[in-house]
C-alpha cells in the first residue's frame, strides 16, 4: 500500500530514557528574516538565540511554537510558526532541544529498515503558514554513518509504514555531533 505523501516536520512522540518530553525557551532576533514553523530543525546563534537549520547544520533541536507581543495589535500572541521579519523585541521561540527525544519524520524517498541507524540531513525548510506545520523531511539520498539525525525505526502509523514504497514515516534522533548538546568542542 503506497504511503500518504504529507510532510509534516519532527514530531515528538517519546523520550529514549522515557523522561519527560518538553521544551526549553531561546530568542528569535526581532526582524529575523527567514519564517520557523513548528516542527523545523533550529540552529543555535550567538547570545541564546535560533535560526531556521538547514541541511549539513548542526542543529540544536526542533521548533515547537513561540510567543511575541504582536507588534500591530500589541496583544501577547502565541503561534504554532515564527513569520519572517516579525518586528517584535520579546520573541521566545520554544524548542524540543533535549537529544534523546525521538521524532516522527516522512523520507522524501523510500526509507527502510535496512536504513535503520544510518545518518540522514534534512531536506525542505518550508511549511504552512496557515497551519504553521513544517514540511521538512528526510533526504533519504544523503544516508550515511553521519548526517544531522540517526534513523532507529519505522513508525507504526498505518497510513505511512510501508517501507517499499516513498514516503515511510520513521523514529529518528539527533546524531551525535550533529546537535549543539552533543558536540565535543564549542561552536565556532
Amino acid at each position: 500500500m503506497a504511503n500518504k505523501d504529507a510532510a509534516f516536520g519532527f514530531k515528538p512522540v517519546r523520550h529514549l530514557s522515557g523522561g519527560e518530553v518538553r521544551t526549553n525557551e531561546y530568542k528569535i532576533a526581532a526582524n529575523y528574516g527567514t519564517s520557523i514553523y513548528q516542527g523545523q530543525a533550529v540552529l543555535a546563534v550567538t547570545a541564546g538565540g535560533i535560526e531556521a537549520a538547514a541541511a549539513g547544520n548542526v542543529i540544536l533541536g526542533i521548533f515547537g511554537g513561540c510567543f511575541f507581543t504582536h507588534p500591530t495589535t500589541g496583544k501577547p500572541t502565541f503561534s504554532n510558526h515564527y513569520p519572517a521579519s516579525t518586528n517584535a523585541s520579546d520573541i521566545v521561540a520554544f524548542v524540543y532541544d533535549d537529544p534523546r527525544i525521538v521524532f516522527e519524520v516522512q523520507h522524501d524517498g523510500t526509507g527502510t529498515e535496512a536504513m535503520n541507524f544510518g545518518g540522514f540531513d534534512l531536506v525542505n525548510t518550508g511549511g504552512s503558514d496557515l497551519s504553521g506545520r513544517s514540511t521538512q523531511e528526510l533526504d533519504t539520498s544523503t544516508v550515511t554513518t553521519s548526517g544531522q539525525f540517526k534513523q532507529i525505526g519505522i513508525s507504526k502509523d498505518p497510513s505511512n509504514s510501508d517501507t517499499g514504497a516513498a514516503n515511510a514515516n520513521v523514529y529518528v534522533i539527533p546524531n551525535t555531533g550533529e546537535h549543539s548538546y552533543l558536540l565535543t568542542t564549542a561552536l565556532a
